[in-house]
């Protein structure tokens, strides 16, 4: 095995922050020790950008510490600032003052190889987790703590740090893992032991789903909120496939474009009707979903709670209804079966366009808006018809490295 977890070690009392420690009276000098904060004319440097588990708010890992931002309104809610505080992963659990942190980035001093489960309300850090190899992604939930490697991942119980599972996988170098956050269920997903293989642990049921989802390797993934749902996109980048994951049924399948992409992100509307992807040929497409599982809190309920109870059908009644909008797919579709597969493909339905030399994420917002996040200090929110489709209209834009946009 390359890499091995610790037990939680201690907790931190990390230096002027007068963090007090119950547990241990030892200090750790290699974390949160704010001596000296960056000039305010020092520019930052973005390492990471992460969207927390409604999308209501993003996380900016810099060169100097992290921030945290709210989407709507757009505001910097605060940020961190210390001397050599790097974090490659910054975290958040809802819109809650706990935070997963790892280091990285330039000249950071704080190891890759450990993340720290940190109280920002309590400035100290409530628990440790050591390895052995670099960390690859952290994911928080009301439950559990998962941390992931290259070829294996740790879940851990929030409530009192106890190591529940422990998870072999393929080669996984982007950190790939999702989870659910319905109150009612419990569900991770993860890729599998082979090439283009998922795997989807239903914890509730205690039952797990083995889903061959891309001949290539996975590049991206995402759940619904109520773990009923996975959206995927291989290492080719030109189909986004939804799967039940009770069952493994493909249930849609779209298509980002016909040359080879390299997926950044894929998000699913909290009402299951649209699904949004970026890539690195610069536009954020938009689709209109026929699959659905949550719409009116009736449904959802009942949906949640038949997954929970282990009585859900594997048919697809429920699953499949009409969209708001439609796909537009070629003129020769009827041809289907004899012109190569792109022709009868479904396309996207609106699209919005950004830089191709940098990431970009995208996220859901209120009322048909797209919130769409970049590697280069951007933030943009758009809007798309949800009739007729088309080209989204820029309703923002804000350079929220800018130090004017500080808390005050």
């Amino acid at each position: 095995m390359s890499s091995t977890a610790s037990s939680p070690q201690r907790v931190l009392q990390p230096g002027g922050y007068n963090g007090n420690d119950s547990r241990s009276s030892s200090t750790s000098s290699s974390f949160l020790r704010p001596e000296l904060e960056p000039s305010e004319t020092e520019e930052a440097e973005l390492v990471s950008v992460s969207w927390n588990q409604d999308s209501s708010c993003f996380a900016a890992g810099t060169c100097h510490g992290f921030r945290i931002y709210n989407c709507e309104p757009f505001k910097e809610t605060f940020r961190r600032d210390l001397k050599n505080g790097g974090f490659k992963i910054v975290e958040m659990l809802f819109r809650s003052n706990i935070l997963a942190l790892v280091g990285g980035g330039p000249n950071s001093q704080y190891p890759s190889t450990k993340v720290l489960i940190w109280d920002d309300h309590q400035s100290r850090c409530i628990s440790e987790f050591s390895f052995r190899s670099e960390l690859r992604a952290v994911k928080l939930s009301r439950d559990w703590i998962v941390v992931v490697l290259e070829h294996k991942i740790y879940v851990y119980s929030f409530v009192d740090l106890r190591l529940l599972l422990q998870i072999e996988t393929y080669a996984n170098p982007r950190g790939l893992c999702c989870l659910s956050h319905d109150s009612d269920t419990s569900v991770l997903a993860c890729p599998g032991l082979l090439r283009g293989e998922i795997r989807v642990e239903h914890f509730g049921l205690n039952m797990v789903q083995t889903i061959n989802a891309h001949d290539a390797s996975i590049a991206c993934m995402t759940l619904t909120l109520d773990g009923l749902l996975l959206a995927t996109a291989s290492t080719k980048g030109t189909l986004i496939r939804i799967f039940n994951t009770m069952d493994g049924t493909r249930l849609q399948e779209v298509r980002r474009g016909v040359d080879r992409a390299d997926i950044y992100s894929i998000a699913l509307s909290p009402n299951v009707q649209w699904l949004a992807v970026s890539s690195d040929k610069g536009t954020v497409h938009i689709f209109s979903l026929r699959v659905r599982v949550v719409g009116e809190d009736s449904q959802s309920s009942e949906n949640a709670a038949l997954l929970t109870q282990g009585t859900y059908s594997n048919s697809l009644q429920g699953l499949v209804s009409p969209p708001t909008g439609t796909n537009p797919g070629s003129s020769l579709s009827f041809m289907r079966g004899v012109l190569p597969k792109y022709f009868s493909s479904e396309w996207s339905f609106a699209q919005f366009h950004v830089s191709e030399v940098t990431q970009f994420f995208a996220a859901f917002g209120s009322h048909n808006t797209v919130a769409i996040t970049g590697m280069d200090g951007s933030f943009y929110r758009c809007s798309f018809d949800p009739v007729n489709g088309g080209e989204m209209v820029q309703q923002e834009y804000i350079c929220f490295l800018k130090t004017d946009n500080r808390p005050r």
